[in-house]
């Protein structure tokens, strides 16, 4: 069989920046018009009050430092704390479909493509837009793609999972050219008047080329794919049409982004680590012998740890780079981007892209540098 290769990555970054700071002003402000309005609950105890932000909590809390978004302003604004964007008739372009095409055709020139050498495009992302028609056979159709397309939702492993799938499609001789593309638009899920998650989410698209016998300069051979998944509920959005019919009047905060962190890192990070020196010893290989580790960027903690687990306490940096301190967490394309902005390894040099997270679901990709 011919060998598989990523190809070419594309990146989509969002106009709008906002720093620590900029957060930490609007979300305290919301906080002091939210206590002054409640004051005399708060007084008698049926009200908690609410306490302030800082940028020294966040940095110590995630690493993160600051995050792209589609909108600012409506987000800063104290009395509305989430993105304001122009709803869109059912015959324009659909907001995800248009930031898949943007970072689709980055992807696609990165690999020296073509959209018409495509025959499948797989749009995987936590945060889809709609349920249905597919917003990949959308993308499908706005690039003039021939074949298959298809949505998947796999949470912040999304977008590994999607490779794999297309890994496995190309395998399976059904295609020959994938694009896989992550629509990650956080901020429409992510409760801003959440103390302990006001700062964790920022947007992008990632898209990634994953074809066979691949003429690129600067591609990588997908050696193995392993993924694992294991029920939780401490990662959480109980957002979607069923809400709508069950005899509940569910509060705006109740179908937002919900995680018990301090679980998580305990549950997850052990998961991650064995599940990736599983991989290793499978293919006789030992954490030294990976050149770099692309790891989800949800929470610096949470990489030391792992990258700790791998290679002790004596590493380079760079062995593991670190986006979220500019884009923050953005589900599934944390990874990518991390893969897309440090991915130069001299040839036969191997690396890791592991995604982790809501699920719980994990996947690891082993590349090597062709």
């Amino acid at each position: 069989m011919e060998d598989i290769y990523i190809s070419g990555t594309g990146v989509w970054t969002p106009p709008h920046k906002i720093s620590n700071d900029e957060l930490v002003e609007s979300f305290n402000k919301y906080v002091d018009l939210f206590n002054a309005e409640n004051a005399d609950q708060i007084e008698n105890g049926s009200i908690i009050p609410l306490e302030h932000s800082s940028s020294e909590f966040i940095v110590k809390a995630s690493g993160i430092k600051s995050r792209y978004v589609i909108e600012k302003d409506s987000l800063l604004n104290p009395q509305r704390m989430k993105p304001l964007i122009k709803a869109r008739t059912d015959d324009e372009l659909s907001f995800s479909a248009e930031v898949c095409v943007k970072a689709a055709k980055q992807a696609l020139k990165d690999a020296n493509l073509n959209a018409a050498d495509i025959d499948c495009v797989i749009v995987s992302a936590a945060n889809l837009q709609r349920a249905y028609p597919a917003v990949a056979i959308e993308v499908q159709n706005e690039l003039g793609i021939e074949g298959f397309a298809y949505d998947m939702m796999v949470g912040c492993s999304a977008s590994t999972f999607g490779i794999s799938n297309a890994y496995a499609e190309i395998k399976a001789g059904k295609s020959s050219k994938i694009l896989v593309i992550s629509p990650e638009i956080t901020s429409g899920h992510n409760n801003f008047k959440n103390r302990d998650g006001h700062f964790i989410f920022g947007d992008v698209c990632t898209a990634v080329v994953i074809e066979k016998a691949s003429k690129a300069e600067n591609k990588f051979k997908i050696i193995d794919t392993k993924l694992k998944t294991s029920f939780s509920n401490n990662i959480r959005n109980n957002f979607g049409y069923m809400n709508t019919i069950e005899d509940k009047d569910y509060s705006e905060s109740e179908q937002l982004f919900f995680q018990n962190g301090r679980r998580v890192f305990k549950e997850v990070m052990p998961f991650v680590s064995s599940l990736i020196l599983d991989q290793l010893n499978e293919q006789n290989l030992s954490p030294q012998d990976i050149e770099r580790y692309w790891l989800h960027q949800a929470n610096i903690n949470m990489n030391a740890y792992v990258i700790k687990k791998l290679l002790g306490d004596d590493f380079a940096s760079d062995r593991a780079p670190i986006v979220l301190d500019e884009y923050a967490n953005t589900s599934s394309a944390g990874s990518i981007i991390a893969f897309h902005k440090y991915n130069q390894l001299e040839e036969g040099q191997k690396g890791i892209i592991c995604s982790f997270g809501a699920g719980y679901s994990i996947c690891s990709i082993l590349l090597e540098k062709a």
